[in-house]
């Protein structure tokens, strides 16, 4: 009746009825025509042109320039099995994997250790290198054993899963120009009684790491390897170029190395017990599981509550788990490590266990959170209920895109500011996601990694923001509570607390500004913007080899920002012709 009268707004009358509207309700409420042609036009220019400073800081402050990044992992990966036939092992294995990742331990000596302030350029230019570059083979199928992350996608193997325990396996690391920098060889668990060959010449694996041994002086082995040996040796000295003290380790068994690792102060032995932690960081990791239980405890009471009541946007739950279950698969394709063996199929039945857990996980999270937003702030999902219900071109979806393509990209440029007077002051630059310098198939993983990502994110933000907004009341009472929760912690753990504090609290000030003023899709769009630009190594070589990863995921971002503009014009040209 109220939808019928001049004027009426339905949304409103239920809302005053003390009535949760229905998802259809919400759809058809709200605006129904576009942006006016030259605003949206005028955001639009702005994204692409915040766009381009994004890839201009970027690109200025990138560590991944600074070490002039040559050998693509293909090249690399020929270098690792050169090296392993050069050393004696020259069995071709069943299996063998690679991989990039930076040396965070040496990345926080520098930052320590280095005064007054540590010239990163001169750092990232010489040796050690913060990236390096991984390669491990084995007699056998390689099945990792754990999970990597949050989305729990099986099967991706590391550097250190699955463990180097069988006879014959080989793991191998090398800098970003090919140098040796680590060697461990399993050797066999049986012995056999041929004639055993002679001394092995360890000046093959200073070739190899690009060392002069004459530089060096013998001393006393301190490290073991999980290889057995029948021959240890040590020396010290300095790493080429640099001050930094250098200790090399090295091992034989029979006349052929089995152990070769360059060792600085920043090393740690991962094997051995760890020291004690802090009081402070124990009751960090409890308090964080009994949030963690917490929120998936309400989360189901929550679900169930509404599920039983009919208030439950059932068919909504189940389009979006079913996205997030489609997501996950694909992320199992572009990011697992496949053999052909029996094994495969075992790892397919985790994956799907795996996105049923992560799939279902969303769908309780949704039961419980939707109804309470249509119920007490449905203004901001009448672009979301409408894009659940297939209307995709509809101009209120459109305009929540762009609005959150443009709101994210403010948010990088938050952080990329932020790191210009931290990094005078010492800190790194920027590091960014090794996937999309792996080759295609892991860089389309670390690409759609980011929906799920973005999806699961939106909900949590939402989750505990509504749930603040009910106990403390009071929608100011509620955002300073929010960004307190999010930004302090991780201002005042920083060693840059003056940049950081201010820095973070304007962030998650922004992340309540689009809850309460646009909405779910928005604020998941601005969360896809800023981790992929964020996590992309960007470059001013155009000749680089990992450029093609960087411009498809800028480019990404362009088209989701293109496509919100468009659909946001509502149909309506975007200049009309005058006429006489």
């Amino acid at each position: 009746v109220a939808a019928a009268l001049p004027g009426g707004d339905p949304l409103a009358a239920a809302l005053a009825a003390g009535e949760t509207p229905s998802p259809q309700l919400v759809a058809a409420s709200g605006e129904t025509a576009g942006l006016r042609p030259r605003f949206a036009a005028a955001c639009l220019t702005a994204v692409l042109l915040a766009l381009g400073l994004v890839v201009y800081l970027s690109t200025h402050y990138s560590a991944l320039e600074k070490m002039r990044l040559e050998l693509t992992p293909e090249v690399l990966t020929q270098k690792a099995r050169e090296t392993i036939a050069r050393l004696g092992y020259a069995e071709r294995p069943a299996d063998s994997a690679f991989g990039l990742d930076y040396d965070g331990d040496f990345q926080d000596y520098v930052e320590k250790n280095d005064k007054p302030h540590p010239i990163w350029d001169a750092v990232l230019a010489a040796r050690p290198s913060l990236l390096r570059y991984w390669y491990r083979q084995s007699p056998r199928d390689m099945l990792a054993q754990g999970f990597q992350d949050q989305l729990l996608n099986p099967g991706i193997i590391v550097r250190d899963d699955p463990p180097t325990v069988i006879s014959g396996m080989i793991n191998l690391d090398l800098d970003p120009q090919g140098r040796l920098t680590y060697f461990q060889a399993i050797p066999p668990q049986k012995e056999d009684s041929s004639p055993q060959p002679a001394t092995f010449d360890w000046n093959v694996l200073f070739a190899s790491a690009g060392l002069d041994a004459a530089q060096f002086q013998k001393t006393e082995p301190a490290w073991n390897s999980l290889a057995a040996s029948d021959t240890r040796m040590a020396w010290t000295g300095t790493w080429p170029g640099t001050t930094r003290p250098l200790r090399v380790e090295a091992a034989s068994w029979h006349g052929k190395p089995v152990f070769f690792s360059l060792i600085g102060d920043w090393t740690k032995p991962e094997r051995m017990k760890k020291p004690e932690e802090s009081t402070g960081k124990k009751m960090q990791q409890i308090l964080s599981l009994v949030v963690v239980l917490s929120l998936l405890c309400g989360a189901f009471y929550l679900a169930r509550r509404n599920y039983r009541q009919g208030r439950a946007d059932r068919e909504g739950a189940l389009r979006l788990a079913s996205v997030m279950f489609t997501l996950e698969i694909l992320l199992w394709l572009c990011r697992g490590h496949f053999v052909p063996s029996l094994e495969t199929f075992g790892l397919f039945v985790l994956a799907v266990s795996t996105g049923l857990f992560v799939s279902g996980t969303t769908w309780l999270l949704y039961l419980a959170l939707e109804p309470w937003v249509r119920r007490r702030w449905p203004q901001t999902i009448i672009s979301w209920s409408r894009l659940l219900s297939g209307q995709f071109r509809d101009s209120l979806v459109g305009r929540d895109i762009l609005f959150g393509v443009m709101l994210g990209v403010v948010w990088i440029l938050i952080f990329q500011i932020r790191y210009i007077p931290m990094m005078h002051m010492g800190a790194a630059p920027g590091l960014y996601q090794t996937e999309y310098l792996e080759g295609g198939r892991q860089a389309l993983g670390a690409w759609l990694m980011q929906i799920p990502s973005s999806i699961l994110a939106t909900l949590e933000f939402f989750f505990l923001l509504l749930g603040l907004k009910v106990v403390l009341r009071k929608d100011w009472l509620a955002a300073i509570a929010f960004v307190a929760l999010f930004a302090l912690p991780r201002g005042f753990s920083s060693s840059y607390m003056a940049v950081e504090v201010p820095a973070w609290i304007l962030i998650y000030a922004i992340a309540v500004l689009i809850v309460f003023r646009f909405g779910l899709i928005p604020l998941a769009c601005a969360i896809f913007t800023i981790d992929m630009l964020a996590s992309v190594p960007f470059t001013a070589d155009f000749s680089a080899w990992y450029m093609t990863a960087s411009v498809l995921a800028l480019f990404s971002v362009v088209a989701l920002a293109g496509w919100g503009f468009y659909q946001s014009l509502g149909g309506e040209p975007l200049w009309r012709p005058e006429i006489e």
